[in-house]
């Protein structure tokens, strides 16, 4: 997607330990229009698969889910860090491990929501190391569920998350692949 390598240089901040950050516009400060953009995106790239629920994770993932599954016309399921008192009944468990927060989470999704019959696409902002993912991938095996695919908006190509995925057999497609970022001359190359 152009428009949002165009953004990602024009607004993203490289910083040290291979962080970019793109909080302006994805993952704190949102950028609705481009939202509307990545949806319609992943809803093409994903236009031939029998998807009936998109699948993310608490926070970041959330909003750009929501704007994805308009275009699919299905709800959202997101697996929240916490067990609250809103969630009753069974639900399934899996740990996973935040990078930006070095917590380990055990995230949850009840099982009203999330079953054999679902036919689930994945959606989350960031690929890099591929914690969030796998966990939220094993959430949807646990439950039964057929996942349809991995939409990512921003994957990290030179970190294993996206190989790993991969291998496990997950067909994962991202809006953009970035190969590297340099923080001393803020440089950022993109894959093709």
């Amino acid at each position: 997607m152009e428009l949002l390598k165009q953004r990602i240089l024009q607004d993203g901040e490289i910083r040290g330990g291979n962080v970019l950050k793109v909080d302006s516009f994805l993952n704190h400060q949102l950028d609705i229009p481009l939202f509307e953009e990545i949806g319609q995106e992943f809803q093409r790239l994903f236009a031939d698969k029998k998807i009936n629920k998109i699948l993310t994770i608490e926070s970041s993932g959330i909003a750009v889910a929501c704007i994805a599954a308009r275009y699919f016309n299905v709800p959202v399921v997101f697996a929240k860090k916490t067990q609250s008192i809103n969630i009753d009944g069974a639900v399934h468990v899996t740990r996973v491990q935040s990078v930006t927060t070095r917590r380990v989470y055990e995230v949850i999704v009840s099982k009203k929501y999330l079953g054999a019959n679902d036919h689930v696409l994945i959606i989350d902002d960031f690929l890099a190391n591929g914690c969030a993912a796998m966990g939220l991938i094993d959430l949807a095996r646990n439950a039964g569920a057929t996942i349809e695919g991995f939409g990512v908006v921003i994957e990290k190509g030179f970190q294993q998350g996206g190989k790993l995925i991969r291998a496990d057999g997950v067909d994962v497609r991202s809006l953009v692949t970035i190969d590297s970022l340099d923080e001393k001359t803020g440089s950022i190359v993109f894959r093709d």
